[in-house]
């Protein structure tokens, strides 16, 4: 399988240089911030839409961009969120699902050609790319491995798999072997294993209860988290992205502020 050394700003195909950005080992934030549902209880409700995203990087230094997943945007789209953002914040952007679940991984090179076109718009502000596998799709190494080695290494990834054959050893072992993060997540009550397989470490927290994206995660539950989240940045010398997905009745950003506050983060501002 050939590398896309077309992608991106390097071509010689190797990793790209250690810059300072990537000393800013811990981000939190939430899946997502155009909620109409969240006016009123995050955005106030006079605050035009527009402007959202701009209210959102004061608190946080991070989002995950999820419509990606739907529908590319367009490139204009993506400069204009970057106009509203610090030059710190970063955006995670999940890969469309032309990739993950029409095309399985699977002779997708041009949907992914088109996908990091997209990505490469972020410049700078670019956080990691989330692969989101789809459940009830039995794991498959062969078809992951001839697809990690279509990516260029020198953007971050990390790997959601909502059906659970793929947790398995040989999976684990093929995302450190490509420097891949194996995405930890919580759904509908159920919770992914703790595996760790690169110097990344994505986390998508879906909410507490048993209908997915609902919930308020308890003191208790957050104060586990945080205890992770220290080994892992303090103990371990990892970088975490982690993303709160309950936006039922703006949890999402609840529970992000307060681990950042357990965390000693401060806002933006």
């Amino acid at each position: 399988m050939r590398r896309f050394l077309k992608i991106g700003k390097k071509t010689d195909g190797n990793p790209a240089p250690e810059v300072p950005e990537r000393r800013n080992a811990l981000r939190i934030g939430t899946s997502g911030w155009h909620y109409p549902h969240w006016r009123g209880r995050y955005y106030p409700q006079d605050l035009p839409a527009a402007k959202w995203l701009a209210w959102h990087a004061r608190d946080f230094d991070c989002v995950e961009v999820n419509n990606s997943f739907y529908r590319l945007p367009s490139v204009e789209t993506v400069r204009q969120w970057c106009a509203q953002v610090p030059e710190s914040f970063r955006f995670a952007v999940k890969a469309s699902r032309l990739i993950t679940h029409l095309k399985k991984l699977r002779q997708c090179e041009a949907a992914l050609q088109a996908f990091l076109d997209v990505a490469d718009a972020f410049g700078a502000r670019l956080g990691p790319i989330l692969f989101q596998l789809p459940p009830r799709w039995h794991v498959n190494p062969r078809r992951l491995a001839e697809f990690l080695a279509l990516l260029p290494p020198w953007y971050e990834y990390a790997f959601e798999f909502r059906d659970p054959s793929w947790h398995c050893q040989e999976i684990y072992q093929l995302l450190e072997r490509y420097q891949a993060a194996f995405c930890l997540f919580d759904l509908a009550g159920h919770q992914s294993p703790m595996v760790v397989t690169a110097r990344l470490i994505y986390i998508r927290l879906h909410g507490p209860a048993r209908q997915a994206y609902h919930g308020c995660y308890t003191e208790a539950q957050l104060e586990a988290w945080a205890g992770r989240v220290r080994r892992w940045v303090h103990g371990e010398g990892h970088k975490v992205c982690l993303f709160f997905d309950n936006d039922a009745c703006a949890y999402a950003v609840k529970n992000a502020l307060a681990l950042k506050r357990k965390l000693g983060l401060s806002s933006n501002m």
